[in-house]
């Protein structure tokens, strides 16, 4: 599992990842993501797991991740190369979202069939997934972000909140890869974080 470290206490969190903190003089250092076995080698495994399907002629797995390895050519085009393994986990995290919310709409439109075959998708491409880092560790690494150079010079300054907003966004994401969490969710706290240091 990832561990998320800070300079002075490691996080004890089973979920976290090794993210040590750079500060320089100029602010924070190169963006560092998260150290997962299971991350790196995601593009091998659904490769693994396309040939498996193939081979037990088990037509929703194998489509569901053809419909995937789709896309991660299409981003391997984009970057001239390969695509890093956060771009296929985003990738991953994207496609099952979508089916997880068709599943809910088809649910509505009481057509249980059709809702049945997204979860069941959805499940497939879940399965390929790390966790999601928690709600505790996302809460400490903004504290942590908040209380040291340059973002702490920049709240005593008193600067506009939604440029603050987005230094703290900046930051947090040069040290958490993107698709280890929700960005809503990373939104929201960082938001309360502020208004509570404002308040």
């Amino acid at each position: 599992m990832f561990r998320l470290l800070s300079p002075s206490r490691p996080l004890r969190s089973s979920f976290t990842a090794a993210l040590p903190r750079n500060i320089t003089a100029r602010g924070w250092g190169p963006r560092r993501t998260f150290s997962d076995a299971s991350t790196s080698d995601v593009r091998a495994k659904l490769m693994a797991e396309l040939k498996d399907a193939m081979k037990t002629k088990n037509t929703v797995k194998s489509t569901t991740i053809r419909s995937v390895l789709s896309e991660v050519y299409a981003a391997d085009k984009a970057a001239s190369g390969t695509a890093p393994p956060s771009a296929v986990i985003g990738i991953l995290r994207k496609a099952a979202t979508r089916r997880t919310d068709a599943a809910v709409e088809f649910t509505k439109a009481s057509r249980p069939d059709l809702a049945e075959k997204e979860q069941q998708e959805a499940a497939i491409l879940n399965a390929f997934l790390p966790p999601l880092l928690p709600v505790a560790d996302i809460d400490r690494v903004l504290r942590e972000l908040v209380a040291a150079p340059p973002l702490s010079d920049a709240l005593a300054k008193g600067g506009p909140p939604q440029k603050v907003l987005g230094q703290v966004f900046k930051a947090f994401y040069g040290q958490v890869d993107k698709s280890s969490v929700d960005p809503d969710l990373v939104r929201q706290r960082a938001q309360a974080l502020l208004d509570g240091i404002k308040a």
